[in-house]
């Protein structure tokens, strides 16, 4: 993958709240800047035609995340959501507004940077605790019905198949290749088929449509437990 230019990543939070003094590297390949804007994120505002990504460390995303989005506005960057916060509920809301999700302690500094790279390609990230979460959540909600699971896999070729369960797992392109032994330009070719064949509009909605979340939740609800 090539970038034209190094990435402009805002740190939400104060620089002594960033818990990874080794990322990113000075030498880092695709971040070139990184900007600290602790709450109420003014920094963030002042710097908004340059970001590309936005990194949200926090404790409660149910709070955070939309605060953050509001500030934002029509900012054209991507977010991704570092937290404890196991919560099925909270990691399928935060996903749904588009921005990747890292649970504390479920993450390396390289899964960050590929989070980071894989946003300003339209990848909404998850780490392995937050994916998990995210099939519970839909199993229990809303599983698929045979006929329907049925539907959206003949809509697939084999090999879209084997790519849309690995991108369901949380893996960008960069990873579905290395496991597929495809190069990344492949992978990226048959994810905008898969797009097009599930009518989906990226990533986010591929996967909510492939693990049967829009079948129990309208689109534009916001999630609750489960009556």
């Amino acid at each position: 993958m090539g970038f034209s230019r190094r990435l402009t990543v805002v740190l939400a939070c104060a620089e002594d709240d960033w818990p990874h003094d080794d990322w990113p590297a000075p030498d880092d390949p695709y971040v070139g800047r990184v900007v600290h804007a602790p709450e109420p994120h003014q920094a963030l505002r002042e710097h908004a035609d340059a970001v590309d990504v936005v990194v949200l460390p926090c404790e409660n995303p149910v709070d955070a995340f939309p605060r953050l989005l509001s500030l934002m506005g029509d900012m054209n960057a991507s977010v991704i959501v570092i937290s404890p916060d196991r919560d099925p509920e909270t990691i399928v809301d935060v996903f749904r507004g588009g921005a990747g999700y890292l649970v504390e302690g479920d993450y390396c500094t390289c899964m960050l940077s590929a989070a980071v790279v894989g946003a300003t390609t339209g990848h909404t990230y998850l780490s392995p605790a937050a994916c998990a979460a995210l099939r519970e959540c839909a199993q229990r909600m809303a599983p698929p019905r045979d006929d329907a699971r049925q539907r959206l896999r003949a809509l697939l070729s084999p090999r879209e198949l084997q790519i849309m369960e690995l991108l369901s797992t949380g893996l960008g392109a960069q990873e579905i290749g290395v496991r597929l032994r495809l190069t990344e330009k492949t992978v990226r070719n048959n994810l905008s088929n898969i797009y097009a064949k599930l009518d989906a509009r990226g990533s986010t909605d591929a996967v909510l449509r492939w693990l049967g979340v829009r079948q129990g939740i309208r689109q534009g609800d916001s999630l609750g437990s489960p009556s």
